[in-house]
């Protein structure tokens, strides 16, 4: 009874965790110490969503529907390279205050950001819809078990790397760290960018 949900949460949990722009997103939040469960929560119900849309069946319609894979392929694209190019110019052109000095950010500007590289993220819907929807109907009328594990492994993850973003604040109380941090994000973003939209 067990064994769907425990294979569902390293299932989710392998594939999460890898360095993507959503991560490097609630990275940064958490170190900013900015709205970070509202961050966290929005991509935990993302989460919720997506891979109970895979284990539904929606992974089978997605594969059969390439066009609209392709939209969101060069939809998702545009946007990372634009955010990792606004990343590239915080870390070329840092403010003489940090992060944290300069104020918050406001709450909807960081919620349709984060919903935005989530959803506008290819990768996203071949990872959770696609890939976790396959493993989960493997187990027949035990899939809404293994989803479960998944679903958890996502609020643990996303809870974890929010939060715990926090003990690094000391860390990044130098304007320097920051353009460091930005500069990794730029790369990491502009990469993913590139990489969408050659497919």
């Amino acid at each position: 009874m067990t064994y769907p949900v425990v294979l569902g949460f390293l299932s989710a949990l392998t594939l999460i965790a890898a360095i993507g722009a959503q991560n490097a997103f609630v990275l940064r939040q958490g170190i900013r110490g900015e709205h970070v469960a509202a961050v966290v929560a929005l991509c935990t119900v993302s989460d919720v969503l997506l891979i109970g849309a895979g284990i539904a069946g929606f992974g089978a319609l997605v594969t059969a529907h390439p066009a609209a894979l392709d939209i969101a392929r060069f939809g998702g694209a545009a946007f990372l390279i634009g955010y990792g190019l606004l990343a590239a110019r915080r870390a070329a052109r840092p403010a003489a205050l940090t992060p944290s000095e300069q104020g918050p950010a406001r709450l909807v500007g960081v919620l349709v950001t984060c919903a935005a590289l989530t959803w506008l993220n290819p990768h996203v819907y071949l990872d959770t819809v696609v890939l976790l929807g396959a493993l989960a109907n493997e187990h027949r009328e035990d899939r809404w078990l293994f989803g479960v594990g998944a679903v958890t492994a996502s609020a643990v993850w996303f809870t974890a790397l929010g939060f715990g973003a926090r003990r690094l604040g000391g860390l990044f109380s130098a304007p320097s760290t920051w353009r460091v941090l930005d500069a990794l994000i730029a790369m990491i973003m502009i990469a993913l960018g590139v990489a969408v939209a050659l497919g």
